[in-house]
């Protein structure tokens, strides 16, 4: 089995090397994305999407020929391994056209250009996110972890040297993705960790909104009998009264058959559960007296209180610490989530793509408009 670097996906990773400095005057003709105050080159593009069709492959991993990767327009060489890997037709059925191949091969080109594009343009994103608010990741720090995860997954140096290779990536590309996610996770607890004050007021309405939650509640082990008929229930309550045992009546006699299998008992009953007139009788009841028969929708009930065992309720200032560590940490992931809706919207908007590479991070990319023509059934 061939095994892989795990790495936790961050907002990206990518070779810093193959991502220049922009130009004045627009995108410059090595480039497809222009970021900021950053290219990323045909040459970067290129790169990945050899890597992206080896890991699509079917035989990703193996010891095999190296993915074709689809180029457009002509998709020639694509188009030709096609037609020598595609297994032959079934008797009787045609041989895909070669404009059915070419068909695939563009579909096959958009799908790696849109993985591969959202994956560099993130990159670039947390690159320049992480400058701004001045996080930065030691090579002592990526070399240690990655250290690790090269020992952990590969033992022997073989083994990662076959990995490399049979991937299409280098050892420049995986410690730049150990960074990346450093850099990633830096970035989390930095915007996490702004300051978040949670006033009493706050604590008090969370602990009043949410008191069950602070508690336990007064449980009830009940037995009963449940009749079709109230002359039923009383001749079931009168033969309990005379001493047959409440288990034995209750198999014989109930109709309901949740209880009534183990001898009409419930146990720890919760004020709420049960029918609402059965409910309000059973916490009014005093244990080991037999009540009713009590009508409800469902029939008569024979009803008697075993034990009950008392509910408890923490205090507001028992309770008041992990309220405020509740908040504190519902405070921090709004936080977050605010912050990860407005650093999607201000890098788009300095993500200037090529005609050709224009993919839903791009600002100039423009939502499929989906159409408003009702459907009408065949006549």
């Amino acid at each position: 089995m061939s095994r892989t670097l795990r790495f936790i996906p961050a907002l990206c990773a990518v070779l810093f090397a193959l991502v220049g400095l922009a130009a004045c005057g627009g995108i410059p003709g090595n480039a497809v994305v222009q970021v900021g105050g950053s290219n990323i080159t045909k040459d970067a593009f290129n790169h990945w999407m050899g890597i992206a069709a080896t890991a699509s492959s079917p035989t990703a991993g193996a010891a095999a020929a190296k993915p074709v990767v689809p180029e457009p327009p002509t998709y020639k060489a694509c188009i030709a391994h096609l037609q020598a890997t595609t297994p032959a037709p079934a008797k009787g059925q045609a041989a895909p056209t070669t404009a059915q191949l070419k068909s695939q091969c563009a579909q096959q080109y958009k799908q790696l250009q849109q993985q591969v594009l959202g994956f560099l343009i993130s990159s670039d994103w947390v690159i320049g996110e992480a400058a701004h608010l001045a996080v930065k990741v030691s090579d002592a720090e990526v070399h240690k972890q990655f250290q690790k995860i090269k020992t952990q997954q590969f033992p022997r140096a073989a083994e990662f040297e076959k990995f490399l290779k049979s991937t299409g990536q280098t050892t420049s590309d995986l410690l730049l993705r150990v960074k990346l996610n450093q850099l990633s996770s830096k970035i989390q607890e930095k915007v996490a960790k702004q300051k978040h004050t949670v006033t009493k007021a706050e604590i008090e309405k969370y602990y009043n909104e949410n008191k069950q939650r602070f508690g336990t509640p007064e449980k009830r082990n009940v037995e009963i009998i449940l009749a079709k008929t109230e002359a039923d229930a009383k001749k079931a309550k009168q033969e309990v009264e005379s001493g047959k045992s409440f288990s034995s009546v209750a198999k014989r006699v109930s109709i309901d058959p949740t209880s009534k299998a183990n001898g009409g008992l419930l146990t720890e009953v919760v004020k709420g559960q049960q029918e609402k007139s059965l409910d309000t009788a059973i916490f009014s009841a005093k244990p080991n007296v037999l009540g009713g028969p009590l009508k409800t929708a469902f029939g008569y009930y024979v009803f008697r209180v075993k034990s009950s065992t008392p509910g408890n309720q923490q205090s507001l200032a028992q309770a008041e610490a992990a309220i405020k560590s509740q908040l504190t940490a519902t405070q921090s992931q709004t936080t977050i989530s605010k912050f990860v809706k407005e650093f999607r919207k201000k890098w788009k908007g300095m993500t200037d793509c090529r005609s050709g590479y224009i993919v839903k991070d791009c600002k100039q990319f423009k939502e499929p408009k989906t159409s408003t023509t009702p459907t009408t059934g065949a006549p």
